[in-house]
């Protein structure tokens, strides 16, 4: 039952409320330790990559470890491409067995947004079940390779909101609606919850029918988080939490066994401390018990 792709997964989080975490890992060691925290939760789960793990180890590499470890996984599991804007490479991650691709053409003017996005779903459509996200407006910070200015950073416009997903034929839809990718600069950031129940009730007010996806989890105050899944998100990304995690307990640990060579104790540390702050997210979210 493990390996499975987002959309049924995420429209079930829409109708119960809560909202699933999507963690950008970028090695195998954090992906053990996410899995293993989504199973101690019974937590469905989506695992992310961003373009530069891919470049790095290869997507047959990352796909090989993601199938060995959720198929021996009591939850579901997705593998999603985060934040692509190269066409060649979703469809490339898409045919070695990524089950979710989001294509990034978000800076590009609407129609050349819609175009560029709906070549990748229909691509990836035709493949089977393969789902894919797509972007309006656009999310500032930087995200490995999408750098976005405060300057060139944009909110999604509900009134195209529907044509968007409708033109582009997008599973998932990622507003953007005042988050940012990396730290924030204010514990307070000026997020439109406004406009994500807006967006919310042109896409799934008679039904739910396409999920909506939050970018830029990392940081955000807990009450702030479940306000953003009560307006309707319910696809969560978080990846700068998990980069620091990994390199402060890297750091941590070398710093008190300075005089100790063994590697294994170290990803021992780093998986621990992932998976306690996976558990977090994901009591956060909601979807502790959820997986079924």
């Amino acid at each position: 039952m493990a390996v499975v792709s987002a959309k049924k997964m995420l429209l079930k989080a829409t109708e119960g409320k809560y909202a699933v975490g999507a963690f950008n890992v970028t090695n195998i060691v954090q992906m053990k330790a996410v899995i293993e925290a989504a199973q101690g939760k019974r937590a469905p789960l989506i695992l992310q990559t961003s373009v530069a793990p891919v470049r790095f180890l290869g997507v047959k590499v990352l796909v090989a470890a993601y199938r060995a470890l959720a198929e021996a996984a009591s939850v579901p599991i997705c593998l999603h491409l985060d934040h692509c804007t190269d066409v060649t490479l979703c469809k490339a991650a898409a045919d070695a067995g990524y089950t979710n691709i989001m294509i990034d053409a978000s800076k590009e003017e609407f129609e050349a947004n819609v175009r560029v996005t709906k070549a990748v779903t229909d691509y990836c459509h035709a493949l089977g079940d393969v789902t894919v996200e797509g972007e309006l407006g656009t999310v500032c910070g930087v995200e490995d390779q999408i750098k976005v200015t405060e300057d060139e950073a944009a909110l999604c416009d509900p009134g195209k909101a529907e044509e968007f997903v409708r033109r582009s034929g997008i599973d998932l839809f990622a507003p953007a609606i005042g988050t940012a990718h990396g730290v924030y600069k204010t514990k307070n950031p000026k997020l439109r919850f406004d406009l994500l129940q807006e967006v919310f009730k042109v896409l799934n007010g008679a039904e739910p029918t396409v999920p909506l996806v939050i970018h830029g989890g990392t940081g955000l105050q807990d009450d702030v988080v479940r306000r953003l899944v009560a307006c309707g998100g319910c696809k969560f990304n978080v990846s700068t939490e998990l980069k620091h995690t990994l390199i402060d307990a890297t750091y941590g640990y070398i710093s008190t066994h300075r005089d100790e060579y063994n590697p294994g104790r170290l990803d021992d540390a780093v998986s621990k401390a992932t998976i306690q702050m996976v558990e977090r997210w994901i009591d956060v979210l909601g979807c502790a018990g959820k997986a079924g």
